[in-house]
């Protein structure tokens, strides 16, 4: 439901531009964070969860080689990749969204990356994940989109170097389409292109091929994938996908038919927030830079009204605002998982903040003007919250900042090294590490976690999955917005 605002009179309006002066104040000149120790944290968290044989140069100890089968029950190999948050399981549709996010930060924020020496890692953390999309989308108008048996696998808490549980493999192709998934591997492989176009041409190249082969996929076998549900069920269908993975791949390409496809046969709506399951803002964003680039290209008027109007949904002084906000200032959405709607509205808002700044533009909502600095404001406030400017006084990230959570929901981290050949007791599993009130004895350093409720209320207990459950694309939403902040505050 929108909210309306009555015409004030002149002693409201003055009493009202003093309350927003004074938070927007208290916003920017608040307690900054070391941003660039939260930002190479935040890109450690991905070692923690790689799938596969592990390289040398790893910083987590606690961690070895796994699931080094994946993919041998289809006979083709799929070792690597990520688990996606707290389980053993490569979900396709959030591995692909995380891989397209860290893209979009290395691309948008490069020169802050490598200011703060973390452009390389960022872009290992990339490699990791589209090595294996290229052994994923290896045969015409088929991909693999998930490696492991969820049912099974939620019911062992075992850490992935000792799982046990079957490696199940499902596929998408012409007879069982994923466009939702296909369109999201695409974007990833657009996106992840443009990060190696430079350094790495031949490999760019493959991503790109690959990438467009995997849009035809989804165009043309087009229908929505039920067989990740109900961890992954994409309730928002696929035409956000193909929308989303267009753009990736107009400007990785500059070819009219993608164009073409945005402007006349794409599918795009207002909306409040951005995740895993719903990309219309991100590529609003991305086309609004090429509206504007473009001086006013009428047919794509549309997507920057649209990005406009996700700005006017999501600040908290927007007359049209449309979204919760904790008695803390923390934007909520739903519950599980709430962060990463924290960090995407984040990630956006400092995005467009800076698109908005080079055409010297504003976002109007309702009448009322909003600059640049104003959605800067409130990106920094939403990381400063997850960071320990919120009620609670503490971090939603692990092994940083004050009184941290230590019972993260993740097997890995929670469960002990163990020897190579133990014989896993599932049944036993819950009693000997899941139910343990201490602290995980492995530090996943810089996992953001689901984040407290509504009332600002966090319970730093393994069982709270919503509130103790990190993933990957919490933290690929975080990274931008942490370099860009450590770029402009530095310690």
């Amino acid at each position: 439901m929108r909210m309306c605002m009555r015409k004030a009179s002149p002693h409201i309006l003055l009493s009202y531009l003093a309350i927003f002066f004074l938070f927007f104040v208290v916003v920017v000149n608040g307690g900054d964070f070391n941003y660039k120790e939260a930002l190479t944290k935040s890109i450690i968290f991905f070692e923690a969860q790689r799938s596969g044989k592990l390289p040398s140069t790893y910083r987590l100890g606690w961690r070895g080689d796994s699931a080094l089968d994946d993919g041998r029950l289809a006979n083709v190999n799929l070792v690597g990749g990520y688990y996606d948050a707290g389980d053993n399981v490569k979900f396709g549709l959030p591995m692909a969204f995380t891989v397209t996010t860290l893209s979009w930060a290395a691309i948008f924020y490069q020169e802050e990356l490598r200011s703060n020496e973390e452009l390389e890692n960022l872009q290992d953390a990339i490699k990791w994940g589209t090595d294996y999309f290229l052994k994923a989308a290896s045969g015409k108008n088929r991909l693999y989109v998930q490696v492991g048996d969820a049912v099974e696998d939620h019911e062992c808490w075992i850490r992935p170097e000792n799982m046990e549980t079957r490696r199940s493999v499902l596929v998408a192709d012409e007879k069982s389409p994923a466009s939702e998934i296909a369109a999201e591997t695409s974007a990833a492989m657009a996106a992840s292109s443009l990060v190696f176009r430079a350094s790495y041409h031949p490999y760019s190249r493959s991503l790109l091929n690959k990438a467009k082969r995997l849009f035809d996929f989804a165009v043309t076998f087009n229908g929505s994938y039920g067989g990740e549900c109900p961890f992954y069920c994409c309730y928002s269908g696929y035409n956000d996908e193909l929308l989303w993975a267009a753009t990736w791949l107009y400007i990785a390409t500059r070819r009219p038919k993608y164009l073409q496809y945005i402007e006349e046969e794409s599918t795009s709506e207002n909306v409040k927030e951005f995740s895993w399951d719903l990309k219309y803002a991100g590529a609003q964003i991305l086309l609004s830079k090429m509206q504007l680039y473009f001086k006013g290209r009428q047919s794509l008027e549309k997507f920057k009204n649209q990005a406009d109007s996700f700005v006017c949904s999501v600040l908290p002084d927007s007359p049209s605002r449309d979204i919760y906000i904790t008695p803390g200032g923390m934007i909520h959405i739903r519950d599980g998982g709430n962060s990463q709607y924290v960090t995407g509205t984040a990630l956006l808002l400092s995005i467009y903040s800076d698109l908005l700044a080079q055409f010297n533009q504003n976002v109007t909502c309702n009448n009322q003007q909003f600059y640049p600095t104003h959605l800067m404001a409130f990106a920094k406030q939403q990381m400063d919250y997850l960071l320990g400017e919120n009620p609670e006084g503490r971090s939603y990230m692990v092994g940083f900042g004050k009184n941290p959570p230590t019972q993260a929901h993740h097997r890995g981290s929670s469960v002990p090294k163990l020897p190579e050949n133990y014989r896993v007791d599932c049944g036993m599993s819950f009693v000997y590490w899941f139910h343990k009130n201490e602290p995980n004895p492995n530090l996943l350093t810089g996992a953001i976690v689901g984040g407290p409720d509504r009332n600002d209320t966090f319970l730093d207990r393994r069982s709270q999955s919503s509130m103790t459950e990190p993933s990957t694309y919490i933290n690929s939403l975080a990274v931008g917005v942490l370099a860009k902040l450590a770029a402009a505050h530095p310690l």
